[in-house]
């Protein structure tokens, strides 16, 4: 089975070709991302409509590149498989309203994804991982943890109240007057900066339960740097690396929580596996916690490269793979959607900038 898969939730374009094997392996025969960081960068964020529009301008140009790389026509691919939530709703319709129209020219199956669902799917595409297994989901809109059971059926344990944790990178780094994007940024500093200079909070430590919380330690930056207007070289760093390592921290005990939560509910997994997903995977620092965390509950940790765990379409285009291949289609009025939570069933929490 051969998928196309388009990606337009945000502020990369992106078209790709997956094969999914008759054992259940995946193949990527084409995957092309055209970032949009220098259009937004003069506004230091992801602007909707500029986003929209640079999609609705390079989509076609992109599906054309990657099916001339993977040597195939488009007559020859089994499905369309495009993201339909969650995300900004004009580059959505830009994605979804192209996979349609060439699912209706060409009588191909259309699978709508959650793009939530193919970064918890990634890891499959690699190579064999059984389910269940424990999913974090860290990413500019999203901080979550997720029980993996099977295509299609997710349980969210932990989430955040406020800010996402990469959107806490972006916005800690647009306080200390960093280029976008951020996140990296703060990356590259912290690692000239003292992380014991400043003692800056851990939220949610030691509170029961999963869940997530980045706002107060965002006020807390901002509370520093106004103290110490005007900042200098080394103010800049040791607040990254501070940052840094009060997240690190953070998420060594949220997450072993969500571990230890895993394990007594699957007691008879031999190898538990934690995945992590998401652009701030990427960050070296949390890597090397989320390996300690796992190695000291006995799980394995399976983070994909860095190209697959950023916004891309080869993870579209496998979702749409696992779904087709359980028969799993959806309709031509499926709809672009804003928000589109992976378990529908989660409580909803009430904290302001709750993601979906």
């Amino acid at each position: 089975m051969t998928i196309l898969g388009i990606e337009t939730s945000c502020d990369e374009t992106a078209a790709a070709l997956v094969r999914r094997h008759a054992d259940g392996s995946g193949e990527i025969l084409a995957n092309i991302v055209l970032s949009q960081i220098k259009d937004h960068a003069p506004y230091g964020g992801v602007v909707p409509e500029i986003a929209a529009r640079a999609h609705a301008s390079h989509l076609d140009r992109l599906i054309g590149r990657a099916l001339a790389e993977a040597g195939l026509k488009l007559d020859e691919v089994d499905g369309i498989a495009a993201t339909a939530g969650p995300g900004l709703i004009g580059g959505l319709l830009v994605g979804l309203t192209t996979a349609k129209a060439l699912a209706l020219a060409k009588d191909k199956p259309l699978a709508a994804i959650n793009h939530l669902e193919a970064h918890a799917l990634t890891p499959r595409l690699l190579g064999r991982l059984d389910f269940p297994y424990l999913l974090l989901l860290i990413s500019g809109g999203h901080t979550q943890v997720q029980i993996v059971e099977g295509v299609g059926r997710y349980r969210r344990i932990g989430t955040t109240i406020d800010d996402a944790l990469g959107e806490a990178f972006d916005k800690t780094a647009k306080l200390l007057g960093l280029p976008y994007p951020g996140g990296p940024q703060v990356e590259i500093l912290a690692r000239q900066g003292n992380p014991r200079r400043f003692d800056f909070p851990r939220p949610l430590k030691g509170r029961e339960g999963c869940h997530f919380s980045f706002s107060g330690l965002k006020t807390a930056i901002r509370e520093t740097v106004e103290d110490l207007r005007p900042l200098s070289s080394a103010d800049i760093a040791d607040i990254c690396a501070g940052f840094e390592a009060a997240v690190a921290d953070t998420m060594r005990d949220r997450l072993g929580r969500a571990l230890r939560l895993f394990k007594n509910e699957f007691p008879d997994v031999r190898q538990p596996v934690l995945v992590v997903a998401g652009g701030v995977a990427a960050n070296q620092t949390l890597r090397r916690t989320f390996e300690s965390v796992a190695a000291r509950s006995g799980f394995a940790l399976l983070v994909p490269p860095a190209h697959l765990c950023t916004d891309n379409a080869a993870m579209v285009a496998w979702a749409g793979a696992e779904r087709l291949a359980l028969g799993l289609a959806d309709p031509l009025d499926a709809p672009a959607r804003a928000r589109w939570p992976l378990d529908p069933d989660a409580k909803r929490l009430t904290g302001a900038g709750v993601k979906a």
